[in-house]
C-alpha cells in the first residue's frame, strides 16, 4: 500500500525518535511516561512508519476509554497524538497510520473513535473526512497557543448513533 514505507508496531526502543517527531513536528509534546504508558496499556494503536532504511519518519499513539451512556458501557478509541516529519508528508503515511491504528482499536472493543485537530490544519482534517469523520463541534482555545480545535469522531458500531456520541463528548465543544 505505501511504496518505501512500512507501518509496524512502536517498540519502546523507538521513543527517542518518536519523541523528536513530536518535538518537532506538533507544539504539545507529551513526557516520556505518557508515551510509554500508553504504549503499556494498547500497545496495538501506538504505531509508527519507517522509511526503506527503517528510520521512524512518523507515528500515531492511541487510548480507549469508557463511558456509561444510556445503560451501557461504550469504549471510545482516542488518537492522542499523530505526526509525520514534514519531507514525508503527502504520500499516504497519515492515512495509513490512521487505518491500522482504527484496526488496533477495534481490536480493544472499540465502539467509536474520536480526535482532536487544529481549525486551521485544513489537510489533516481533509484525511479525517475521507476516512468518514465528523466534526461533533469546536473545543475554544484548546492548544496552548490559544487556537481553537475541532472534535471529530467515528462510529464503528451501529448500535451506536450520533447522539450517543454527543451525550459523552458534547460538554467538550461548543456548537
Amino acid at each position: 500500500m505505501l511504496q518505501g514505507y512500512r507501518i509496524r508496531p512502536f517498540r519502546p526502543e523507538d521513543l527517542d525518535e518518536v519523541e523528536r517527531i513530536n518535538r518537532v513536528f506538533l507544539p504539545e509534546n507529551y513526557p516520556s511516561y505518557f508515551f510509554i504508558e500508553n504504549y503499556r496499556r494498547f500497545p496495538n494503536s501506538f504505531l509508527v512508519a519507517e522509511d526503506e532504511k527503517g528510520e521512524v519518519i512518523g507515528y500515531v499513539m492511541c487510548r480507549v476509554e469508557s463511558y456509561y451512556v444510556r445503560s451501557t458501557t461504550l469504549l471510545f478509541g482516542h488518537v492522542l497524538s499523530i505526526a509525520v516529519s514534514k519531507r514525508h508528508r503527502r504520500r499516504g503515511i497519515g492515512k495509513a497510520l490512521m487505518i491500522e491504528a482504527e484496526s488496533g482499536l477495534k481490536g480493544y472493543g472499540a465502539d467509536v473513535v474520536y480526535l482532536e485537530v487544529r481549525v486551521s490544519n485544513e489537510p489533516a482534517i481533509k484525511l479525517y473526512e475521507n476516512l468518514e469523520y465528523k466534526i461533533l463541534g469546536v473545543i475554544p482555545s484548546y492548544y496552548a497557543d490559544g487556537e481553537d480545535a475541532y472534535l471529530m469522531y467515528k462510529i464503528f458500531e451501529d448500535f451506536v448513533d450520533d447522539s450517543m456520541v454527543w451525550e459523552v463528548l458534547g460538554r467538550r465543544v461548543s456548537k
